[in-house]
């Protein structure tokens, strides 16, 4: 009889165990994804070029002195490094864990956009961002914060943006109802300026929601993330739930088509809040831009 009574809780703590180690998995095994995005706008000597993208580190170490993802990294080999936001999470980190991954990332060129987490830190310390930003910068990596800059192979270019998206536009956000946002392509022109329709425009924003005002802008390839990969991804449905507590966000990772615009969406390599991933490993992104005729 103490056998029968004791099976139950052998059985639960069993699924637990299991349970443990299988989110231990998810939670520390790194996945690349790897993508190729053609365009005639490539030029002929950006044909092959690689972009790693890294998305919400959320001041998640991955071994000591980083070197599970430095390792991943360097056989990527890439020409650029685009770091899309939300590097540390909001109060009470001082985002140590990123600066010092950066002392390792500059040996390749590095450029760093805000995500919503790193502007959190505005509501209760004004002058912590623009502060880390400095050392962002002093550490090798350039910021664009609403900018634009060129990136050059021999005689040719392409252009490279990086634009923040306010934390009004993010939905449930910074009050507690949802409410919806109208953001467009004139947001997109009024934040960054206009965009070089004949040259290949490669665009930076942490939030993905608003792919269509980036199309219609004129980016050919945005790098994004925000969304974690739904947290929870059902296989053939998708993400679960997004940041914004919405279900089934409509852009949670991969590869999505707007026209002649592409954008890719990270699933991230840490977690803001709660500690889980199901079906969903933390995430390199490792992009090859090709000339297309």
């Amino acid at each position: 009889m103490a056998f029968l009574i004791e099976t139950p809780f052998l059985l639960i703590g069993l699924i637990v165990f299991l349970f443990l180690v299988f989110e231990a998995f998810q939670n520390n095994w790194i996945q690349v994804s790897r993508y190729q995005i053609e365009s005639k706008k490539v030029p002929l000597g950006f044909d092959g070029y690689r972009i790693c993208q890294l998305s919400d580190l959320h001041s998640k170490r991955f071994g000591k002195n980083h070197e599970r993802l430095m390792r991943k990294i360097d056989q990527i080999k890439p020409d650029l490094i685009a770091i899309t936001g939300d590097v540390m999470n909001n109060k009470g980190d001082d985002g140590a864990v990123f600066l010092d991954l950066l002392s390792k990332l500059t040996k390749y060129p590095c450029f760093y956009i805000i995500g919503n987490h790193e502007q959190f830190t505005t509501l209760w310390d004004e002058g912590f961002l623009p502060e880390y930003l400095n050392k962002i910068r002093k550490a090798g990596a350039v910021v664009l914060n609403n900018e634009k800059t060129v990136i050059k192979k021999g005689l040719d270019h392409i252009n490279l943006y990086g634009m923040h998206i306010d934390l009004q536009y993010y939905r449930n956000m910074t009050k507690p109802k949802f409410r919806n946002v109208v953001f467009t392509k004139n947001h997109v022109k009024s934040t960054i300026g206009d965009s070089h329709q004949k040259e290949f425009n490669l665009l930076l924003t942490h939030n993905p929601l608003f792919f269509g005002a980036y199309a219609d802008w004129g980016a050919d390839l945005v790098l994004s993330g925000h969304v974690h990969g739904g947290v929870i991804r059902i296989p053939s449905v998708g993400g679960l739930l997004s940041p914004e507590r919405v279900f089934f966000p409509k852009y949670s990772e991969g590869v999505y088509t707007e026209g002649k615009s592409k954008m890719v969406v990270s699933r991230g390599l840490g977690n803001s809040t709660v500690n889980l991933r199901v079906f969903n490993r933390p995430e390199i992104v490792d992009i090859e831009i090709k000339h297309s005729v």
